[in-house]
């Protein structure tokens, strides 16, 4: 039993290593208590720090929502609320929102601040994807 057990964990490992990103199609909840698994678990995720109160942030999320349609399947986007969340805020010093943190592979590889038009976030998500 244990050769087969054995070829069971290798083929475990070779199916693990084809996992694509899964088809999520609307943006996920971030939080301090998720952030470092949510990171880790898809190859890019980019996360939108926001607030209630923020209007810009408010501008910007129907172009969030739309990009996580538009780009299901290949980038995860998830959305962390500083005020509700403020040690991943303060870690990653967010000093102004709406600020859109692009992580590859559980590391932040870009930073998007301010509101920018859907055109300029997907050429610079894209060149990621």
């Amino acid at each position: 039993m244990d050769e087969l057990e054995e070829i069971r964990a290798k083929k475990m490992r070779e199916l693990m290593g084809q996992m694509s990103t899964p088809t999520i199609d609307k943006p996920i909840a971030v939080s301090d208590r998720n952030f470092e698994q949510t990171v880790k678990s898809y190859p890019l995720v980019v996360v939108d720090c926001w607030a209630a109160w923020c209007a810009p942030c408010r501008a910007i999320a129907p172009v969030v929502e739309q990009l996580a349609k538009d780009y299901s399947g290949k980038v995860v986007f998830g959305k962390l609320n500083v005020d509700e969340n403020p040690e991943t805020a303060q870690r990653f010093g967010i000093m102004a929102i709406p600020t859109l943190l692009v992580m590859k592979n559980g590391e932040e590889v870009d930073r998007i601040v301010g509101v920018l038009p859907k055109s300029q976030l997907e050429a610079k998500i894209g060149t990621y994807a």
